[in-house]
This record gives C-alpha cells, structure tokens and sequence, in this order.
C-alpha cells in the first residue's frame, strides 16, 4: 500500500508518560481512561493496550460496539458503557462482559431478563445528574432507582457516577458545588449503597484542579492525550509532572507557485495578493478535519517557520504563504499543521482558537479522518 502523503503520528512515548502524570495525581484512585471516539482520534486499541500495561483498571467507551472492539483486541479489563443503552445493544454489553451505566429505568427490566437468561449477575452503574443537566437521574429520584437495581434479579448496584460541567475552569465555584451534591446524595442513601460500590466523579478537570474529587475512580480522558482540560493559557506544571503532546498532523508542499501582485486565490477570491508572492500548495483540506474556519487566519510550519494560511482551505487543498523565506520552499518539504518543527510549535489549544472550537474536537477530527502512524517519540 502506498503511503499518505497527509499522516497523523502518535506517540507512544508521550500517551505512557501523561499516564504516569494521571497515575501520580490520583493517588490511590483506579484510573478509567476515556478512550471513546476511537482514543480522541488517537486509536482506541492501541491506546488502550498501552494504558492497560500501564495499571488502568477499566475503560470508559460511548457506545457496546465500541466496547466490543476492545475485547477483540484482547482487552479485559472492565469496559464502560457510558452513553447509555437501548435494548438491540444489549446483546454486545453482555456477550463482551461489558459494564452498563445507566441513567434512569427505561432500560433495566430487559437489561435484568437479559441477564438472567444468560445466568449472569450484572454489575450496574447509576449515572447521577449532580449539576451536569445532560443525563442522568436527578438526586431526589436516585433512591427509588437504586432500589430498583437491586430488587431486579441478574442486576446490582456496582457503582455511582455523576459529571462535572465546569472543572474545566479551575476557579470556578461550580465544581465543589457539584461534588458536594454528589457526596450528599451517597450519604443520603446510607445502606442502600453496598460498601464496595464505587463512587467516581472527577474527570481531567477535577483530577488536575480539584484532586479531593478523585474518590474510587478517575476519568481522565483530554490530557492522556497531551491537552491540558482548560486549554491556553492554562495552569503551568512544570518538569515531570508536565502533559506531553501525543499527536502530530504532517503533510508535504506538492507545489510552489510565484504569482504577481493583485493575484487572487482559491474559492471565493478571499484573498488577493498585495505583493509578488511565493505559495506553496499543501494536499489537505476539510475532508481531512482541517476546517474552512482555518481560512486566512491559521498558520502552519515550513522550514521550522510559521507560513500563514492564504485564501479559503478548500476540501482537499489549502494554500500558504512562504514569501521571503531565507531557505527556498520545495516541493516534497515537510510541513507540520500540529506539532513542532524545529524551535516552534503549533498546539491543539491554538488551532482550536483559531477553529473557535476546543482540543478535543481537533484531535478527533485530525486523528480519525487521517491514517494513523504510531511513533515511539
């Protein structure tokens, strides 16, 4: 098979060490990486593998299917079903031993026949809304919900959950505001909670700026992937203990074009060169997650410096501008979208800003549309 001249690489170098910042955060907490939408965009598989032989003790996916491809790449370590289930998705989350969390009632009579004609007991995770208002089940209804779980035969109640919407901001009053409705509400159901059912709430968010939320379990999930949860600028960790970007975006210039002044380019004519100018043509566009938006305001780097976007990124083409450049631009250099080259970097928060968007949705738009190399560094 030929090779992509756009490529994505991982590191895996780089995905064990920002577990290993996690593992030392969490102190005694289990750690659940979030390797759902394919590991961010990073491969799901293979993040997990590399995570699993670091210490996690389960993993959290969106939907079965998901689920199911983890155990047929061998993994065994509980696998979290965290979106929600319907009943033609039951068959996965039992035929892959895969854990349920559940958000209210309307699943658990088939999910409890389910189970009992297989001769299983399932553990079952009850998903609180504590302040997130996505999903879940609102505090003064959980009660009547876990003794549910428990009187329905083939279930139990294995854990409780809930999310955090703002620990994301490091100063904002909202997220002890939510564990504390979180803490009240598990000791409001006192007996009703087995003493080995496990309480996880903290995310990213809450493992870096609110460690007292950790609990039994974590949920780390942007920065295993090298982002820091409140983007740029964020808290700075300094030494060992600081994330480790994993993912670089890389393609090649295919053409170098000279063009006059007053020379207009690409759809739209958005722009209109005001100098004789040298543009060099790059194969990439928004069919590989590299937006419109990005349309004369981002940059990449050639030659170990910036060149900045010219004219709108069409789907499999964008221009950039490399007039001046003191080494000639070639056909064939390498050209970095994210990552570094040379003393600069382009980062997922700075794209982001430039998309008007956040890390997570770059990373699993560049990661999931692009063949994916993995790397050691």
């Amino acid at each position: 098979m030929s090779a992509s001249i756009n490529r994505v690489e991982i590191s895996r170098a780089a995905l064990r060490h920002n577990f290993r910042v996690c593992r030392s955060k969490a102190g005694t907490a289990r750690i659940m990486p979030m390797v759902k939408a394919d590991g961010y965009g990073h491969g799901m598989v293979e993040c997990a593998r590399i995570f699993e032989a670091e210490g996690a003790q389960a993993f959290g996916v969106a939907e079965p299917s998901e689920g199911a491809v983890l155990r047929r790449a061998g993994i065994s370590r509980p696998v979290f079903v965290l979106v929600g289930l319907v009943p033609e998705n039951l068959a996965d989350v039992l035929d892959h031993d895969l854990t349920p969390v559940v958000a209210d009632s309307s699943i658990l009579e088939e999910l409890s026949r389910a189970a009992v004609s297989r001769g299983r007991e399932v553990g079952v995770h009850l998903k609180v809304d504590a302040g997130m208002g996505r999903q879940g089940v609102l505090p003064g209804q959980a009660g009547g919900l876990v003794g549910r779980i428990q009187e329905l035969p083939g279930l139990f109640l294995a854990g409780i959950m809930a999310h955090f919407p703002m620990a994301d901001e490091y100063d904002s009053p909202n997220t002890r505001q939510v564990f504390a409705r979180f803490q009240e509400l598990t000791r409001t159901l006192g007996d009703a909670v087995p003493q080995d059912c496990i309480l996880h709430i903290a995310n990213s968010g809450g493992l870096f700026h609110f460690n007292e939320t950790c609990l039994d379990m974590i949920r780390p999930g942007i920065s295993l992937y090298g982002c820091y949860p409140e983007g740029e600028p964020h808290q700075v960790e300094t030494g060992a203990e600081t994330l480790r970007p994993v993912m670089r975006f890389l393609t090649r210039v295919i053409q170098v074009r000279e063009l006059p002044a007053g020379s207009a380019l690409g759809y739209g004519r958005t722009f209109v060169t005001s100098r004789p100018s040298t543009i060099a043509v790059l194969p990439v566009g928004y069919e590989d997650g590299y937006l419109r938006r990005l349309s004369n305001r981002g940059e990449v780097l050639v030659r170990g410096r910036r060149a900045r976007i010219v004219g709108r990124v069409s789907m499999n083409l964008t221009l950039v501008d490399v007039t001046g450049f003191a080494e000639r631009v070639r056909p064939g250099d390498e050209v970095v979208l994210l990552g570094s080259q040379g003393r600069e970097t382009i980062s997922a928060d700075e794209i982001a800003g430039w998309m008007e968007t956040i890390s997570y949705e770059v990373l699993c738009l560049f990661g999931n549309l692009n063949n994916r190399y993995y790397v050691e560094e």
